[in-house]
């Protein structure tokens, strides 16, 4: 609930996010820094939240409606009312991004359990959702997308409904910032000696010229849309993925390695650990999979991605 009688502190600007200055609140518009969220919001006190991100390019969203499918079927995981949501978040993503004239970037979302006032485990019967949206211009193809970034891998923590895309994303921030330590961009996560996924996108091995990996879907992964989309474009152009689990000895052996998400699109990865991944540099298949995907999305390439050629 939006709380207009608390004084909120004032947010400081960060290098890393800077959210643009408009976002939504449960019904209204307002300045960032004047949304105010009650501490008794069940987000706050259980992460009994659901999220999506959805990508920004050229001014439209990027597999909007593979979201909305995605946050339902979360919501109905999770015990959150969702009926008639879906139908005007799209008004709503579409008016943030005109209000804050972002043309490029990502809108986030979440749907929260609601605030009631106190603190219960089980609360209410029904639960009236709380809805916050903020959305930031971000350059999706950009250097990190050119020449690739260093990741970790650690072993997988989360609970057992990865499925879900929760705000439950403590292990994950934790993975993150274990990554950071060592001076790489990111974490794979790994569980039994099998590789589940990015700390926060899909994850894609080349194993030889003719084998293209990911991880089967089921509660071990989040259902990535940009992942989907992806197998989509693959199999319109006739290349066969081998969807099935990845053993770690694989992955650190593999030739090529990329992730997909909505906020980095196809990003290669060119180390791990330490070791480059095949040449140290970002492989064929990835950059035939970012040429799909680019063109997907109404890139010109020649003028967004002139590299891919360099392959």
């Amino acid at each position: 609930m939006l709380q207009r009688n608390i004084q909120c502190p004032k947010i400081e600007s960060s290098p890393f996010m800077q959210p643009a200055e408009i976002v939504y609140l449960n019904g209204s518009f307002v300045k960032k820094e004047d949304a105010c969220l009650s501490p008794f919001d069940r987000g706050f006190l259980f992460s009994h939240a659901a999220y999506e991100v959805t990508g920004v390019f050229d001014g439209a969203l990027i597999d909007f409606d593979g979201h909305m499918a995605r946050l339902n079927r979360t919501l109905e995981g999770i015990d959150i009312p969702r009926e008639g949501l879906a139908d005007h978040l799209r008004k709503l993503h579409e008016e943030l991004i005109a209000r804050n004239g972002v043309t490029e970037g990502f809108v986030y979302l979440q749907v929260t359990g609601g605030a009631y006032g106190r603190r219960e485990f089980g609360g209410p019967e029904t639960l009236s959702p709380g809805i916050f949206m903020f959305c930031e211009t971000r350059n999706l193809i950009g250097e990190k997308a050119q020449h690739g970034v260093s990741a970790i891998t650690i072993e997988d923590q989360r609970w057992k409904r990865r499925d879900y895309k929760t705000t439950q994303l403590l292990s994950q921030a934790l993975a993150y910032r274990e990554a950071e330590r060592v001076g790489a961009f990111g974490a794979i996560l790994h569980e039994d000696g099998m590789v589940t996924e990015g700390a926060s996108a899909n994850l894609w091995v080349v194993l030889d010229a003719e084998t293209l990996v990911t991880r089967n879907l089921g509660r071990q992964i989040l259902p990535g849309i940009t992942r989907q989309s992806v197998l989509d474009h693959l199999g319109r152009e006739g290349i066969t993925v081998e969807e099935r689990a990845i053993a770690l000895p694989e992955l650190l052996a593999a030739r090529e390695v990329f992730t997909t998400s909505a906020t980095g699109l196809i990003l290669p990865v060119v180390e791990l650990d330490g070791t480059p991944v095949g040449n140290d540099r970002p492989g064929p298949v990835t950059r035939r999979v970012q040429g799909q995907y680019y063109r997907g999305i109404g890139a010109d390439l020649g003028a967004r991605a002139p590299w891919l050629n360099e392959a």
